[in-house]
Formats: C-alpha cells, structure tokens, sequence
C-alpha cells in the first residue's frame, strides 16, 4: 500500500547501497537549487499586495487601490514599474542560464561559477533589504535573478558530476568485492 511507511525487500533485489552523509548533501543540494524559485514567488506575491510595500516604492499604485472599492482581484494592479520589478528577476535568470552561466562555468569551472551565483544571489538580497528607492528593487532582483539563473544551471550538472563519480566508486568496490 502507498504511503504506509513500510519497506520489503522480501520482493526484489537489495539495494548495496547506504543513505550516507554524501547521498544526503547531494538531495539537499537539488532541493536547494529548485527552492530558490518557488521561495521567491511566494514572497515577492506577497509584498506586492502589502500596503506599507505599495505605498513606499508603488505610491501611485497604492492610491489606485484604496480608491478602488471593486472586488475583482484580477488584474488590479495596472502599473509597468511594478510589472517591470516583478519580472525582471525571471528574465535575468533566465538569460543568466541561458547564455551567462555557460560561458562563465567554461572559464572558471562549476564550482568557481556556483559561488559566483550565491554570491550574486546574497548581493541581490541585500540590496533589497537595504532597498530606498524603486531603482534599488529592481537592480536587487536582477541581481537575484542572476543568481538563480546560475544555481538553475550549474546545481544539475554539479549533481551529475557527483553522482558520476558516486556511481564510479561503487562500481570500484563492487569490483573488488567480486575478486575477493
């Protein structure tokens, strides 16, 4: 039955293998690397109808809403700049994996360009933390953008690469195992 919580083995094969510290890190890693989207649609959709949000960085937006007493949720908030601030962080990752993160990961390896990613990622955040001006939102989720764009990119071939050598070092002891 699915979802029990119980497993048999009495009806296969026998996986060798064990849940190590390695198998783990690597499961956390392509969670990570698919989290980084998901976390932000829930919390840039979430600002963007906050009220002390609006009123700071969308003033005009704002003042539309409150005089509108309609309540039709679609399409209420009719402003390019906030279209503009919500968008740019998804075709900056996209163009990052498309066409940045490639080339950057041929000159300085994945793990050099993985770093470059979380560090474009930490800067895009915090320049949206520190965030004065609309200028300052958008420049932070360009920056943002461009970090997942990398994480996007680079997390699935960093996992392949592991796995590769996993799965080489399994067969290396497999092989020994049978000469014994």
């Amino acid at each position: 039955m699915a979802g029990d919580g119980a497993v048999s083995s009495s009806n296969g094969k026998v996986y060798p293998g064990k849940l190590t510290t390695r198998v783990v890190v690597a499961c956390i890693v392509a969670a990570m690397g698919g989290m980084i989207f998901g976390y932000d649609l829930g919390v840039s959709g979430g600002v963007t109808s906050m009220d002390s949000f609006l009123e700071q960085f969308f003033p005009s937006v704002y003042r539309k809403q409150m005089a509108d007493d309609s309540t039709n949720q679609y399409c209420k908030f009719d402003s390019q700049i906030l279209t503009t601030f919500t968008s740019s962080l998804y075709v900056a990752a996209l163009l990052s994996s498309l066409f940045v993160a490639s080339w950057v990961t041929r000159r300085l390896g994945r793990k050099l360009s993985m770093l470059a990613g979380g560090i474009l990622f930490c800067a895009g955040a915090l320049i949206n933390g520190l965030a004065q001006n609309i200028v300052m939102l958008i420049v932070g989720r360009i920056l943002l953008g461009f970090g997942i764009g990398f994480g996007n990119q680079l997390t699935k071939k960093h996992l392949s690469k592991q796995m590769k050598t996993l799965d080489w070092k399994l067969d290396e002891r497999k092989e020994i195992s049978n000469i014994k």
